[in-house]
């Protein structure tokens, strides 16, 4: 069965959040072995400086770069990626089953982004929306998506 892994930076706390998650985390579960990896964002001071916030992805990138599982396909979501309708999410998920890969690995950075390291190791970047997201929905977002594009590619009614 494949696999997807997404890894979060940070946790969700409201409820509503973390009961969305679940509801999705469930039914990606019927397609796919899916695992969630959250974890947690550099503590930075209140107003940090360029350099502390350098310093800070690129620690964030070490811990990223240790939960990547091994030979999977990785995709990056980032503001500058490539803008995909659901369909074709589901196709570039499709692409990747067939190319031999067992599994996909989706990374949300944190609030500050991410490294230009971890970037640079992308085999894909992904944009949502040129429009800014709060973090804990668009963890939702992906989910939904990630769903949808399964359900797609199942044949199921989910997407009309």
């Amino acid at each position: 069965m494949f696999s997807i892994t997404l890894i979060a930076m940070g946790k969700l706390k409201e409820k509503f959040y973390l009961s969305a998650a679940a509801e999705y985390e469930k039914r990606l579960s019927g397609y796919c072995e899916f695992k969630l990896l959250e974890l947690p964002e550099v503590r930075l001071p209140d107003n940090p400086s360029p350099a502390e916030i350098q310093a800070g992805l690129e620690k964030e990138a070490e811990l990223i770069f240790s939960k990547i599982p091994k030979g999977a396909w990785f995709c990056v979501l980032t503001p500058e990626g490539k803008l995909l309708s659901s369909e074709a999410l589901a196709a570039k998920i499709g692409e990747v089953k067939l190319s031999g890969k067992s599994s996909a690995c989706f990374l949300i950075g944190s609030s500050f982004g991410m490294s230009p390291r971890v970037k640079e190791k992308a085999d894909f970047k992904l944009s949502m929306s040129p429009m800014t997201f709060p973090h804990h929905l668009a963890r939702i977002m992906v989910l939904e998506q990630l769903y949808r594009a399964e359900s797609i590619q199942a044949g199921s009614k989910y997407h009309k």
